[in-house]
């Protein structure tokens, strides 16, 4: 897992700077989930939020079909998905543990993911939801998909 140096997810000059692969997996993951929801490149998949146990860090939203997951590693096994956020969060606090929930609410609404302490599309420096299409657009879905599930 990549760790952000102190104090850059508070600067939205040096957060905005970050790669779209760290941008999207340190706060901006929500976001790059409610894209894919809206576009759907590929079918049946509807979003899921890792929820840390209460006083750990570590939610992580991310599209899903229940075999195959989406966020900003592109493609892979959702179980996979799963364990490298459980080995990674683990390894950097003991005692981690999380729930996993079907997300019932608006990725794109601020309200809504202020509500659940996540930035909306409307407080970022610029715009994320055309960064996180540019990202998705960037991808051969059905190619990345069948490459993943030769990993289930």
């Amino acid at each position: 897992m990549y760790v952000l140096k102190p104090g850059i997810k508070k600067d939205p000059v040096r957060r905005w700077s970050l790669p779209d692969r760290i941008f999207f997996g340190h706060g901006a993951c929500a976001i790059l989930a409610g894209v894919y929801l809206e576009r759907r490149p590929l079918a049946g998949f509807h979003a899921e939020r890792i929820i840390p146990s209460d006083g750990f860090a570590g939610n992580h939203i991310y599209a899903t079909d229940g075999v195959l997951a989406f966020d900003y590693h592109g493609y892979s096994a959702r179980e996979r998905l799963l364990a490298h956020q459980r080995r990674g969060w683990s390894s950097r606090q003991e005692g981690w543990n999380c729930r996993i929930e079907r997300v019932d609410f608006d990725l794109l609404d601020s309200v809504a993911l202020n509500s659940r302490k996540m930035l909306g599309p409307n407080q970022y420096l610029h715009d994320p939801v055309a960064r996180a299409a540019r990202f998705i657009g960037r991808i051969d879905h059905a190619a990345a998909a069948g490459k993943a599930l030769l990993l289930v």
